[in-house]
């Protein structure tokens, strides 16, 4: 059975690269452009792995890192953490919101699909 992965991301060309390579590999893929819509589908869907983006509409990735993380129903879901924002602050407030990963774009592909499989083999 294909592992699903959400993806939380509202740069539409991101989203649909991002969708088509996991799918190539294999992956069931569930898209959000924002982050009310994210939290929804992880409650609904119940995927076994999230890219989530931080600068999102209506509630940030931090927000919605922290509210899954929080949750005893999602907290063992691995969260990679996809976004333009550098640095080690970034870095530690994800962290600290409970993120498994973090990624800065651009990012090669085959960086992603490495994080992914390692995290999914936990």
């Amino acid at each position: 059975m294909a592992h699903k992965i959400l993806i939380v991301e509202d740069e539409h060309e991101l989203l649909d690269f991002l969708k088509i390579r996991l799918e190539a590999n294999n992956y069931e893929v569930i898209a959000a452009a924002d982050g009310k819509e994210g939290f929804e589908k992880a409650h609904g869907e119940k995927p076994d792995l999230i890219l989530l983006d931080l600068m999102l509409p209506k509630i940030d990735g931090y927000w919605v890192c922290n509210l899954l993380k929080h949750d005893k129903r999602h907290e063992h879901i691995p969260i990679i953490i996809i976004t333009a924002k550098s640095g080690e602050e970034n870095v530690k407030l994800a962290m600290d919101c409970g993120a498994d990963a973090y990624m800065v774009k651009p990012f090669e592909i085959q960086e992603l699909l490495a994080k992914i499989a390692s995290l999914l083999k936990k």
